[in-house]
């Protein structure tokens, strides 16, 4: 299970953010960035950011620690922002936050190289998860004490937001044309050698089990959170067997709007 802890202090709103995630101070003296099921994408962008945030850190990519983390809205009553009371309202309860990383800074492809091997690592494991959130436009990496992190991860998964699709969605193709790391030659295939294997059943539903049966329940289609994690764990776990054969990575567009879904980019229409 994640670690737990309470929030304190409403520090600030992150405006980059479509889903106004937040700075946020808790009762074990750390910082993080909140991201509240009250937000309009819902509960499954923060299943999505446990599921992958732990896959992606058992298999060695760096991500920003996870906590399951308790809000009284009272603590939102000093924010001046109508927007945020509002959400922080609508948000108490349990949300996730993720260990906030000072000083780090947004990925620049012009002034942070990356080598082949990572960059072939960060491809693949985007394109086991259907990551749509990662390219040249918003690249959502960090560099932090020298390092690449991989941050934001709601746009994932897309398929459970239609789990009708979900069976059709391990055998996905992935456009990697426009992924941020794309410029960098990803090696693939020695990604795929060292990462598929890693991937098993059982490594994917301990993932899948850090999610807190209060985002899992109620799901249409299932009998309760336990197969709904199953279904999660089914779909990934095929998956990894063969996405490496599933990735293309042509030239990268220049104008081609955005391939993430409508509620991620606030236009209407939907990417699934």
């Amino acid at each position: 299970m994640l670690p737990e802890v309470i929030a304190t202090r409403y520090v600030t709103p992150l405006r980059e953010g479509g889903s106004l995630p937040g700075i946020v101070e808790a009762d074990d003296l750390g910082t993080y960035v909140m991201k509240f099921t009250g937000a309009g994408q819902g509960r499954k962008t923060l299943v999505a950011e446990v599921v992958c945030g732990q896959l992606a850190r058992r298999l060695g990519l760096r991500v920003p620690e996870l906590v399951r983390m308790w809000l009284d809205p009272v603590i939102g009553r000093g924010e001046p922002d109508e927007e945020v009371q509002e959400l922080l309202k609508a948000s108490g309860g349990l949300n996730l936050g993720m260990d906030y990383l000072p000083g780090s800074l947004g990925f620049d492809p012009l002034a942070y190289r990356v080598d082949a091997a990572e960059a072939g690592r960060v491809v693949w494991f985007d394109a086991l998860v259907s990551n749509v959130d990662r390219s040249w436009r918003n690249p959502n990496m960090l560099v932090w004490h020298g390092d690449l992190w991989l941050i934001d991860h709601g746009a994932t998964l897309i398929w459970h937001h239609n789990w009708r699709s979900a069976a059709a969605a391990a055998e996905k193709p992935y456009d990697a044309s426009d992924h941020a790391l794309a410029p960098f030659g990803p090696d693939l295939a020695t990604a795929a050698a060292e990462l598929a294997p890693q991937v098993t059943e059982k490594l994917v539903a301990d993932c899948v089990a850090d999610v807190p049966d209060e985002w899992l329940e109620g799901e249409p289609g299932f009998e309760g959170p336990d197969e709904v994690r199953a279904a999660y764990t089914e779909v990934l776990a095929a998956r990894a067997r063969t996405v490496h054969e599933l990735i293309t990575i042509g030239t990268p567009s220049a104008d081609r709007p955005s391939q993430a879904p409508g509620w991620l980019t606030g236009k209407d229409g939907d990417a699934q």
